[in-house]
């Protein structure tokens, strides 16, 4: 039987402001909560540090997705309402490559720092302003001393959905893309997954959400956010390539 909230009396429109590797997840729960409410969803899409920025600006919204952390900063700034902040998924940063190329062994930190190397080219979030995954990636580079070795043939995603990294991979832009795997999915089938780096380079991104303290429609954005941490939508937000639980 499908979870259901119970039509509104009263319709709103829902602002969101999300992380990119929400979107795909956003994309098939929005419609489902329209339905069962009513009320509609307005999102709007970028990397997570972006969009909390945008929020500690002052930009109105109604419900924010963004990093634990963010979301525990701007609650800090009053922004969000401390009592509505829920964790709905993480994420593990993946590679992908193009479709039908060969995928590069990644099984460990060594094996991944010479599938760099080999590599002709490669695409990735920008580390600064770009998301997550671009600032951790920069660091890895580093870690694994190949910093400046791949600087000449790495390219940076704008953030947001047209800065999708398997893009790059599409159109034949970079040989080898690692982002956020629930972004990397976001371009299937026309790319190949090849996995998630190896835990000892790996960075878990918690993503949560919380509902503005200057709300439009305060009872409609706790409906949305109770709707996201149902047993149901969190099957969605998994088949999408988040963990969850």
């Amino acid at each position: 039987m499908e979870w259901s909230l119970g039509k509104s009396l009263i319709m709103s429109e829902i602002k969101i402001l999300s992380t990119t590797a929400m979107k795909t997840s956003l994309d098939d729960l929005g419609p489902q909560f329209e339905r069962q409410t009513g009320h509609t969803l307005a999102p709007i899409y970028g990397p997570s540090a972006r969009v909390a920025q945008r929020v500690a600006d002052g930009e109105s919204f109604d419900v924010a997705v963004v990093t634990a952390e963010g979301l525990e900063n701007l609650t800090g700034q009053g922004k969000v309402v401390p009592s509505t902040r829920t964790v709905i998924a993480r994420s593990l940063i993946g590679v992908a490559v193009q479709k039908g190329a060969p995928k590069p062994d990644i099984s460990t930190a060594d094996k991944f720092r010479d599938a760099l190397l080999a590599a002709k080219s490669i695409a990735m979030s920008n580390p600064v302003g770009g998301g997550q995954s671009g600032a951790h990636i920069a660091k890895v580079f580093e870690k694994l001393g190949v910093a400046e070795a791949v600087k000449s043939k790495t390219k940076f995603g704008p953030g947001g959905p047209a800065g999708l990294i398997g893009l790059f991979l599409v159109r034949g832009e970079a040989d080898l893309g690692v982002q956020q795997i629930p972004e990397l999915m976001a371009v299937l089938p026309d790319i190949d997954i090849v996995g998630p780096l190896p835990d000892e380079i790996q960075a878990v991104t918690v993503f949560s959400v919380g509902l503005s303290t200057g709300a439009s429609d305060p009872d409609a954005g706790k409906a949305l956010i109770k709707f996201l941490a149902t047993p149901a939508s969190a099957a969605v937000i998994k088949a999408k390539g988040m963990e969850v639980g």
